[in-house]
């Protein structure tokens, strides 16, 4: 750890871990930022396993990653993760990606709420150990990318869909926030990712879904590159999330 406020975590891109560039994959980066989160917040007394003594845990709303490159197979990089603020119902948490050689590959931002695991409705977090959690506060350190938008999508017929089934659903019983994304990958040719780098990807989080929902996915296209995706039940409508993708075509 860098110090008190800002945690660091060392990774290596494993063969297992990256797609057929050889570079890692976002869901991949997202579970390592996810990771980073709870060891930050675990090592400061607010993590999962504290919070679930209490039957709360936390839950993510809001992700948006920017990036200048993604690591390559076998790279060394690390992690930082910090809190920017928190307010009664929700927190900032921000990150920085780095490479082995200090270069800075691309930063992260997300919103966090605690909620009851019994009503899941948002908690007070100013409430949580008499309000400690303040005292993490790093509003100095740099996170110099957008918050995450507003994402609209006024699709009416889904470009693909699944079945929510085994491997999406995660320990709280609904399906797993990164699972939505490879989802939503995978809406897009290999092309695309052979000649573009994904450059900035958003996900906000409205819902949940469970097992054996058909989910379908929506996609709107603004602007060339620009790709607005909304994961709806296939039976009502119901939106669970939606997420924006910002492709740059590679040098």
């Amino acid at each position: 750890m860098m110090d008190n406020k800002v945690g660091r975590y060392e990774f290596v891109a494993e063969p297992f871990h990256v797609d057929f560039t050889g570079r890692l994959t976002m869901g991949v980066l997202g579970n390592h930022l996810l990771n980073c989160a709870g060891f930050h917040a675990a090592d400061r007394g607010f993590g999962i396993a504290e919070l679930n003594e209490d039957n709360y845990t936390w839950v993510l709303s809001r992700l948006a990653v920017e990036l200048e490159e993604m690591p390559m197979q076998y790279e060394q990089f690390a992690v930082e993760t910090w809190v920017e603020n928190v307010y009664r119902l929700f927190t900032d948490r921000n990150f920085a990606i780095r490479g082995a050689d200090g270069r800075t590959l691309g930063y992260a931002r997300s919103v966090w709420a605690m909620i009851s695991m019994n009503t899941r409705r948002p908690a007070d977090l100013l409430a949580l150990h008499g309000g400690s959690i303040v005292d993490y506060i790093c509003p100095e350190q740099p996170c110099p990318i957008a918050k995450p938008g507003r994402i609209k999508v006024s699709a009416s017929v889904p470009q693909g869909e699944f079945t929510a089934r085994y491997s999406d659903i995660d320990i709280n019983g609904h399906v797993n926030s990164i699972r939505y994304i490879e989802h939503i990958l995978d809406l897009f040719p290999l092309d695309l990712f052979r000649t573009h780098l994904l450059q900035r990807f958003e996900i906000a989080y409205v819902a949940e879904g469970y097992y054996g929902d058909r989910l379908g996915l929506y996609v709107d296209q603004s602007v060339p590159g620009c790709h607005e995706v909304e994961v709806r039940k296939m039976d009502g409508g119901e939106p669970l999330c939606r997420a924006k993708l910002i492709f740059t075509k590679r040098n």
